[in-house]
């Protein structure tokens, strides 16, 4: 039986992504947001909705539960300021929270009072994803 930590994140990532275009649905103004302070330009990717909520729930399954801070750390980077000294900055909050909404409209993940933990529904998708991938 193979594991979700035995197959390649980002195979895993993609091959979610897939299946999760049946479900959730990217809303319109999704094609002109920045995924965080630190971009320049949104995403390039036409997939990149699905991207993300496939990442999210692999990360829920990985570190949950999480609330959407946490999801903001994680999905922060390297703002860059001009002449002055590059700080972090957390990712998009708007985007997590509707994905996050999303992904429990979906039955993937519930929520909790420390955040969102992953379903008995959403751990049988990663199984199967990353069972496709073996």
């Amino acid at each position: 039986m193979s594991s979700i930590q035995d197959v390649k994140s980002n195979k895993l990532v993609e091959t979610l992504a897939e299946e999760l275009q049946a479900t959730i649905k990217a809303p319109e103004w999704a094609s002109f947001v920045k995924t965080g302070v630190n971009r320049e330009r949104p995403p390039e990717q036409k997939n990149w909705w699905h991207l993300r909520a496939a990442s999210i729930l692999r990360r829920i399954y990985l570190d949950g539960p999480v609330g959407t801070q946490r999801l903001r750390t994680y999905y922060g980077g390297l703002h860059r300021r001009g002449h002055k000294p590059a700080h972090f900055a957390r990712g998009s909050g708007k985007v997590i929270r509707v994905l996050l909404q999303d992904l429990e409209k979906a039955g993937y993940i519930k929520k909790e009072k420390k955040g969102r933990s992953i379903t008995g529904a959403g751990v049988k998708l990663l199984n199967s994803a990353a069972r496709k991938l073996k």
